[in-house]
């Protein structure tokens, strides 16, 4: 309860939690984990293959066992029969003892139907009462008496357990001895396949802002790693070109706010040089006004294109008339149209879904670029379309001079001006007006276009990705 009406303690535990730092997550070695990997599927289908040969093994000493048991009561069964035959017990007895010195290993004990016992082989050298003994049981009918004996013969197998116990050790051994080598060769092997990318993250190390033109290479191209190497080179060319761009924008904003900016402080160090009166401080204020505003209309422009490179998508809405959109726009340019003696021609229509906004304001762009250079008198044209792929298209045209073919395609680029002494003192202009068409034909999935030759001028732009709802013609002319 304290801590909560504390005010000095909320605030703490948000500075703690704020300077936390996000757990890092772990890392793993690929060689390790394959070693892992593969020393136990080692281990494993090794072990699997030994316990079937163990218990094979196993296997084979019982059925000898029992083919000694099988033949030792035998055996002594027929020699008991004919020892009765010939001489009765007395006969047997001496059988039996003269056998008991040729089965070493054997332990026998027989005994009357009453269950007195019959005959005993010396005490054995083993323990016949031992999980390692094994026993067998038989009957003899005594013929000439007709006396039954039940004889029990036990068998030593203590030396084939002791044998398949060594066996299963030596076998585990060798399982985790041959775990242990396959680690240790997949850990040296993946070390070595993993060299070339010990050698790349080397050369990406290596480079910085100093050798960004250096690129990742190998001495011995690696077919799987060759995809990786071509996208990071790519990565790599397109970071640097974005840097020029980003370095030739930086240069070119500084330029263009620059002269902004020493008009402000000009004036208004004239301003206050001496004293003024009010009409002049007014004149003062309008002229820093207009320098200002033309500094507003650069920041956001230089916002719009922003956005526009991060991916911004433009929002369509219904099927709109991109003729309509044009008229709406060539209404808004009327004043400079007339003043230069222009007339416009509007060609073709189309209903696509588009964002009115931004088309009319890259539709105003591509007009006021026409105008500010077409010849004066003549005659702009607005032509609305489909290409042959069936992307919609919006081109305008204006005759005047011939833009070289090397600066067709650095007409959108950011402050580009294919002739600066061509640019009107009564309506100057930034140099971002073309870089916000291609930015918006770029939100509306298409791109923009330049084409100029023989004194005609084509700037436009199409969309792709967007549906045709209909399409008529028009053909409209403003004077």
């Amino acid at each position: 309860m304290t801590s909560a009406l504390n005010p000095t303690v909320a605030p703490a535990a948000l500075t703690m939690s704020a300077t936390e730092a996000p757990a890092k997550p772990c890392t793993y070695s690929i060689g390790r984990r394959l070693s892992l990997l593969f020393a136990t599927q080692f281990v494993i289908g090794l072990g699997v293959l030994l316990a079937d040969i163990y218990g094979i093994t196993v296997m084979l000493f019982q059925a000898k066992h029992n083919e000694q048991m099988q033949g030792y009561t035998h055996v002594l069964a027929d020699m008991m029969n004919s020892a009765s035959e010939r001489a009765g017990a007395s006969e047997m007895l001496n059988k039996l003892a003269w056998s008991a010195e040729r089965r070493p290993g054997t332990f026998l004990v027989v005994s009357r139907a009453d269950g007195s016992e019959f005959y005993r082989d010396p005490p054995p050298t083993f323990d016949v009462d031992h999980k390692t003994a094994k026993s067998s049981s038989f009957l003899v009918t005594d013929k000439a008496n007709g006396d039954i004996y039940t004889g029990r013969l036990v068998l030593d197998c203590s030396q084939d357990v002791k044998t398949g116990q060594r066996m299963a050790i030596l076998l585990l051994v060798a399982t985790l001895a041959g775990g242990v080598f396959v680690a240790w060769a997949t850990f040296w092997r993946v070390r070595c396949s993993l060299r070339p990318l010990l050698d790349l993250a080397n050369q990406t190390r290596a480079i910085d802002v100093g050798r960004a033109k250096q690129r990742l290479s190998l001495d011995e191209p690696a077919e799987e790693l060759q995809p990786l190497i071509e996208q990071f080179n790519s990565l790599m060319q397109r970071v640097d070109r974005t840097y020029a761009q980003l370095e030739g924008f930086n240069a070119d904003v500084a330029h263009e706010l620059r002269t902004p900016l020493a008009n402000l402080i000009g004036q208004t160090e004239l301003a206050l040089s001496r004293e003024r009166s009010t009409i002049e401080l007014q004149d003062t204020l309008h002229g820093n006004l207009e320098e200002l505003q033309r500094m507003a209309v650069i920041i956001n422009d230089m916002l719009f294109l922003a956005q526009a490179d991060r991916g911004v998508k433009a929002r369509r809405g219904a099927p709109v008339s991109l003729a309509e959109l044009v008229r709406q726009v060539v209404e808004f340019h009327e004043a400079p149209v007339e003043e230069a003696g222009l007339s416009i021609r509007i060609e073709g229509d189309l209903r696509l879904p588009v964002d009115e906004t931004l088309i009319k304001r890259a539709l105003s762009n591509l007009l006021g670029n026409a105008i500010r250079y077409a010849q004066v008198g003549s005659e702009l044209g607005v032509h609305i379309g489909r290409d042959a792929s069936g992307r919609a298209q919006m081109w305008v045209e204006n005759t005047g001079p011939t833009v070289p073919p090397e600066q067709l395609p650095r007409l959108f680029d950011r402050f580009f001006r294919a002739d600066a002494s061509r640019c009107e003192v009564e309506r100057p202009h930034h140099g971002l007006g073309l870089s916000i068409v291609a930015a918006i034909a770029r939100m509306h999935d298409g791109q923009a276009m330049a084409e100029s030759a023989a004194g005609r001028t084509r700037v436009g732009f199409n969309l792709l990705g967007a549906s045709v709802a209909s399409e008529g013609d028009a053909s409209v002319a403003n004077g």
